[in-house]
């Protein structure tokens, strides 16, 4: 168990390869970093830096070519997918630009899904459902469908869904990138306070400076490195 302000995350080495045609490119160039917990840092570059692929591999959706990636404690690229799978989904919460959510589920539903897969206590999810909405500003909405909500209730919807299972780390990529300023705004305010709440570290891929600058530290991806000293404070 990690201790509070202790190391959450931990990158070693880190490397990644695509091929591109007949061309295999390093996206990720033998990267190090720590993360602690109770922060959370902003991971800029621009599109195609590799941002979205680091945010895969610490989340264990996908496995570096070379290096490892230590989570609380665990170092999920030693474990076999199944496990990286269960690991993922006890420990980890995701908020994505897409939203995301299961159309054919109401807003309830889509929270209540992932509770069951991580097998929370039957009694316990109703009230922890209510609670999440009551946090996200959606406690009216409960019985409404994706469809029927603004881009920005999708993405709170998201948020309440990403952190129902109080994970450690949540990853959040370019979680504002389908959504008008306004809305933007809100739901930077609104992730920022429930994640500190909570004490989770969060890392978040954004090309954005004003995301950037909710965060406690800001690191640049270029080139497969970073070009940022990974403790120098976010820019304002």
């Amino acid at each position: 168990m990690t201790t509070p302000g202790g190391v959450e995350i931990s990158l070693q080495n880190l490397s990644r390869e695509f091929t591109e045609g007949t061309r295999q490119h390093r996206v990720l160039d033998r990267v190090s970093a720590e993360f602690r917990r109770g922060e959370t840092v902003a991971i800029r570059g621009r599109s195609g830096s590799g941002k979205s692929t680091l945010l895969n591999l610490v989340g264990g959706i996908d496995a570096p070519d070379d290096g490892q990636v230590i989570v609380a404690g665990i170092d999920i690229t030693q474990l076999s997918e199944r496990d990286r799978t269960l690991f993922r989904r006890r420990h980890i919460g995701f908020v994505y630009q897409a939203f995301n959510l299961v159309p054919t589920l109401t807003v309830a539903d889509n929270i209540r899904l992932v509770l069951e897969l991580n097998e929370v206590p039957a009694p316990q999810i109703a009230p922890r459902i209510e609670m999440l909405l009551e946090a996200v500003g959606l406690s009216d909405r409960d019985g409404s469908y994706p469809d029927v909500l603004s881009g920005g209730e999708q993405q709170r919807v998201a948020i309440a869904r990403a952190l129902s299972h109080r994970p450690a780390v949540l990853l959040a990529d370019e979680p504002t990138g389908n959504l008008d300023d306004a809305s933007a705004e809100d739901v930077l305010r609104l992730l920022d306070t429930l994640v500190r709440q909570a004490g989770g570290t969060m890392l978040v891929a954004t090309h954005s400076a004003r995301v950037a600058s909710f965060c406690d530290r800001v690191l640049e991806l270029h080139n497969g490195k970073f070009t940022s000293t990974p403790g120098e404070p976010a820019a304002t």
